[in-house]
């Protein structure tokens, strides 16, 4: 694989460093700052808001230009949001500076698995996404625990000049591993407006609501993950932080395995993948009965979610062609709007009083709806897709090759 796929994997590490060590020092930064609890989760709304508003929008602004000068320029705002978040005098900077930071998380990974698959050849296009996707499974393993460990001896605000720090080495490392490229020529898109035209198509839709369904699941229960293990597993609270890097193990191990498994069969593994994902969830009332299983299902969990998202990500790319950067990164927005609505979902169903459990079992609804919009995809593959054609496979440059 080539050595650019590193810097990608760097960059992402950062990024998933930041999206989620935010979470670990709710409390010291609240203290800090003078607020509440409540108040400083804001901070993890205000990241995701800017994911959201950023993926798409900076994806389609930046179509035209070198997708290395994109990257780079990305990571560049990183390193400034995260910066700005280490200085910020209180709650209300912190928040915009949030905001900022999460802006070019979206982009960074659109623009970076279009890169990806363009360095391999077509049969190693998924694997070459989970690669880039590595170092964000791998950020949950050491990134967070190491950031969170960092912020509650030193300070949070040395979490975030650490994050940065990150940052500059992901840029470095993509100036001097990242091939160079021409700019898109003069009149090869239309801005923002032939961008988003080339998402008005149904299976793109499906697609990315595929996603939201998907890891809709997943953060219903991973949401409510503590008070699980806490109160039906039994465990101690101190031990939650090793039973989440072993989430993150999961996670990894699920998406290596998700990308050498698209590279044979997209949708096969697509929906395999789902069907894990139910399954496990919908055991979750019975494998958190005893430590051990408890432990064999959180590692699961990762594994099963995980193994999706390669597939999930070129899926998209290839239904929206004329725009797979924006598509792509449509798709890093479409995961936190899953994360946001997952948790809401899972939270109703414990204020309904259904049990400590009942978010793992809300969660299999969700992977279930999942499936029958993929499934729904598939349908309209088989209607719009001539027979005989291997739609993951297919490149247009190469049959035109053929029929001369």
């Amino acid at each position: 694989m080539p050595l650019a796929l590193l810097a990608l994997a760097v960059g992402a590490f950062g990024i998933g460093t930041t999206e989620f060590v935010m979470m670990g020092l709710l409390p010291d930064v609240a203290d800090d700052l003078g607020i509440s609890i409540p108040s400083a989760g804001h901070l993890v709304s205000a990241y995701a808001l800017g994911v959201v508003v950023g993926a798409p929008l900076l994806a389609a602004l930046t179509a035209r230009m070198s997708r290395r000068t994109v990257l780079i320029g990305l990571m560049a705002l990183f390193v400034i949001g995260n910066a700005l978040s280490a200085v910020a005098p209180d709650d209300h900077l912190l928040l915009a500076a949030r905001f900022v930071s999460g802006l070019p998380h979206g982009a960074f990974f659109g623009v970076g698995a279009v890169v990806a698959t363009g360095m391999v050849a077509p049969e190693r296009k998924a694997r070459s996404v989970s690669l880039m996707f590595l170092g964000l499974t791998v950020a949950n393993i050491v990134g967070v625990p190491a950031a969170t460990a960092v912020g509650q001896s030193l300070g949070w605000r040395a979490a975030f000049f650490g994050v940065s720090a990150i940052g500059v080495a992901a840029i470095a490392a993509l100036a001097f591993l990242v091939p160079r490229d021409r700019p898109a020529p003069a009149g090869t898109t239309a801005g923002l407006r032939g961008e988003l035209a080339a998402l008005r198509s149904l299976p793109v839709w499906l697609a990315l609501g595929t996603t939201v369904a998907g890891f809709g699941a997943l953060f219903s229960a991973y949401s409510y993950i503590t008070p699980m293990l806490t109160d039906t597993a039994g465990y101690a609270e101190t031990s939650v932080t090793l039973l989440l890097a072993l989430f993150g193990v999961g996670a990894t191990v699920g998406n290596l395995l998700g990308g050498r498994l698209a590279d044979h069969s997209l949708r096969g593994t697509l929906l395999g993948g789902l069907v894990s994902l139910a399954v496990i969830l919908a055991l979750f009332p019975l494998l958190l009965q005893t430590q051990v299983t408890a432990a064999l299902a959180v590692a699961l969990l990762g594994a099963a979610a995980f193994v999706t998202g390669s597939p999930l990500q070129l899926m998209v790319m290839e239904k929206a062609s004329a725009a797979p950067s924006l598509a792509s990164s449509a798709n890093q927005a479409a995961f936190n709007l899953a994360n946001a609505g997952g948790a809401w979902i899972g939270g109703l169903a414990l204020s309904a009083g259904f049990g400590t459990t009942s978010p793992a079992l809300a969660g299999a609804a969700l992977a279930v709806l999942g499936l029958m919009v993929a499934g729904a995809a598939w349908a309209v593959d088989r209607r719009t897709v001539t027979p005989g054609r291997v739609v993951a496979g297919y490149v247009p440059e190469a049959a035109e090759a053929v029929r001369h």
